[in-house]
């Protein structure tokens, strides 16, 4: 994935990170206002449905006494009985009396007109009957509730049954559990009401918020305007917005973490090597007495998808820092089993050699890994060769356990840029080792005048005295290949021979050196043959 579409990426994401935990709080507070709401009117509308059982049970008691009387009836006593219980019930603002199905007295005297007892349109629990819309003279016509019971009725005003302290904004109707209206606050939309009364429910439409609330007897409705959520909504967000806030702080940095980690150097590297993006280049190894190409060094290269190239000397070392050198080792021997197989396996006498980390060795893995890549391929043990610098000795007890255990598989051992170290030559007497490479800054300095000049000799005449191959690192230049053959080293590579090829170049590289200077090996083999002229450089 590139760098832009990495950033835009990044961008897309901090910019939800940064807005939706604020959005999802901000919902979650209307939606909490909401809710807060809601229980407020049903718990209203549950107070209403009290305060009308309270008015009702007072109304039913007042009718119970008096059918309980026994005074003759609508006589003094009896009218002074019906006004005491209306006097002593709160609910009841009249009581009447009905014989033969007409009103007779009520408490506030005999009467002599002619009124029929009403007939109820909703019968309770307790046999009382309620007539919702009665509208005696005694009132002018308004409005009332009629409870009858036995041969009396008691005249309610209706809005005792909603008569409920609660917020002005807040309005209440009561109806009957079959939905035949009762009462209702002034204010209440008609329609919304209407519908409540078939579907009790709760819920929050276009303008209302509303709940509902019932018992076996009343059906209560609560409902206030949107604007009510206001307040609630603003307590709220005390609590649930700057959460949202901690929330989007949170996402945002989290964000900016996975895409620096990403951006970064070290995440590029770690996507890399798990999309197996990196690859190999192979160095010539020259058999300095033929020109033959013996080999190759595996060298591993890294191109990001927009075109650049990271230097080994950068990524190789960060891979060790960030515990990704042991799949960058596994890509490594994958690839050269992969790149490497048919040469190999058709010429026995050719290797690769592998480079091998401190981690690689102190572990131990790496030969494990290569053991499982190498099964089944074709490839002899013989042919891969692993290089180690000294940094790789520093557990000397650990490296000598895996060394030798390579060596028993078949494998050679290089040590690799030698010299560079302070103890090289502790590690030549204890570790089982089968070739030197000399470092290239040596090699640079033959020639020259150079403090390290006299060194270079010394490296070689010790190697010869150990048993071990030579191989001269950055040979560039023909007096630099003249000296080696003085000293009479075996192998070199370097610009001069050629530079690190890609696998298909290598493999005619290497045949086409085959060719070339196959003969000068068998001459040399063979004594009866004239010395050919050493290698230079490829025309």
């Amino acid at each position: 994935m590139s760098r832009l579409r990495v950033l835009i990426i990044a961008s897309l994401l901090s910019a939800l990170a940064a807005t939706v935990p604020v959005a999802v709080m901000v919902y979650a507070t209307w939606d909490r206002a909401v809710s807060l709401e809601q229980d407020r009117l049903r718990e209203i509308a549950e107070r209403a449905l009290r305060r009308a059982d309270q008015s009702y049970d007072e109304s039913l008691a007042a009718l119970k006494s008096a059918e309980a009387s026994s005074s003759p009836p609508c006589g003094e006593e009896h009218i002074r009985r019906m006004q005491t219980l209306v006097m002593t019930s709160p609910s009841v603002d009249q009581m009447g009396y009905f014989e033969g199905g007409k009103l007779r007295c009520t408490s506030w005297g005999p009467f002599n007109g002619d009124v029929d007892q009403p007939s109820a349109d909703h019968v309770t629990s307790d046999g009382a009957g309620i007539k919702v819309d009665v509208r005696p003279q005694a009132t002018n016509r308004r409005k009332v509730l009629a409870i009858i019971y036995g041969s009396y009725d008691v005249l309610v005003d209706p809005r005792r049954f909603v008569d409920v302290i609660a917020d002005p904004q807040v309005k209440l109707a009561l109806a009957s559990p079959d939905g035949r209206l009762l009462s209702s606050q002034t204010g209440m939309d008609p329609e919304l009401r209407q519908r409540l009364l078939r579907e009790p429910g709760e819920g929050l439409d276009q303008n209302t918020l509303y709940a509902t609330a019932r018992n076996s007897e009343w059906l209560a409705i609560a409902t206030a305007p949107r604007t009510a959520l206001v307040a609630t909504f603003r307590q709220q967000a005390w609590l649930f917005v700057p959460l949202g806030l901690l929330l989007a702080a949170a996402c945002t940095t989290l964000v900016v973490w996975l895409s620096r980690r990403r951006l970064s150097l070290r995440g590029e590297l770690s996507i890399a090597i798990r999309k197996r993006e990196l690859y190999l280049h192979y160095q010539p190894i020259i058999e300095l007495d033929t020109g033959i190409c013996v080999g190759a060094e595996a060298l591993v290269r890294w191109q990001r998808p927009d075109g650049s190239q990271i230097r080994p000397d950068i990524f190789v070392p960060l891979a060790e820092e960030n515990g990704l050198i042991t799949a960058l080792t596994d890509l490594v021997i994958e690839n050269v089993v992969s790149d490497m197989r048919e040469l190999l396996v058709q010429d026995r006498s050719a290797h690769i050699a592998i480079n091998l980390a401190a981690e690689d060795i102190i572990s131990g893995r790496a030969l494990k890994s290569i053991t499982q890549r190498m099964a089944g391929s074709g490839i002899l043990p013989q042919q891969i060769w692993l290089e180690a610098t000294e940094r790789g000795f520093l557990d000397a007890d650990r490296a000598r356990t895996m060394l030798a255990a390579a060596r028993r598989a078949g494998h050679s051992i290089a040590i690799d840029d030698f010299g560079v170290g302070y103890s090289s030559l502790q590690y030549l007497e204890q570790l089982p080792l089968d070739a030197l490479k000399i470092d290239k800054s040596f090699i640079d300095a033959i020639g020259t005048e150079s403090a390290t000049t006299p060194v270079t000799p010394h490296i070689i005449n010790m190697a010869k005295e150990l048993g071990l191959f030579v191989v001269a690192e950055g040979v560039e230049t023909e007096p630099q290949l003249a000296y080696l053959h003085s000293q009479k080293v075996q192998f070199g590579q370097g610009w001069l021979f050629s530079r690190p090829l890609p696998r298909d170049e290598f493999i005619a590289f290497h045949r086409q050196r085959q060719q070339r200077y196959g003969a000068a090996r068998e001459d040399m083999q063979n004594p009866r043959s004239v010395p050919i002229e050493q290698a230079g450089v490829e025309e």
